[in-house]
């Protein structure tokens, strides 16, 4: 198991990126969140397999047709520090 905190820039807020990425991240059986932060990123914690986690952020560089992601932070923690039971959006 692998866990990462990702934070997404670009224009990623108004365009329908966290739907979009609770849709992906679900598909992929991940468990975690995403949410709008202040600053007009968004924030993801996704916990699952290396193969899964290498999957979504391919596809978050897309993310969804009205989306232009400049840059993904990435930014590694235990996955013992949380326990997710599924894959939420957070508004």
């Amino acid at each position: 198991m692998q866990a990462l905190k990702i934070i997404i820039q670009g224009n990623v807020q108004g365009v329908g990126y966290r739907r979009w990425f609770e849709k992906q991240a679900q598909e992929l059986q991940l468990t975690g969140y995403v949410k709008n932060l202040d600053n007009g990123d968004v924030e993801a914690e996704i916990i699952g397999e290396e193969m899964q986690i290498q999957e979504i952020l391919k596809r978050s560089l897309v993310g969804p047709l009205r989306a232009q992601v400049t840059k993904i932070e990435r930014i590694p923690f235990d996955p013992a520090e949380r326990e997710y039971t599924h894959f939420q959006m957070i508004r």
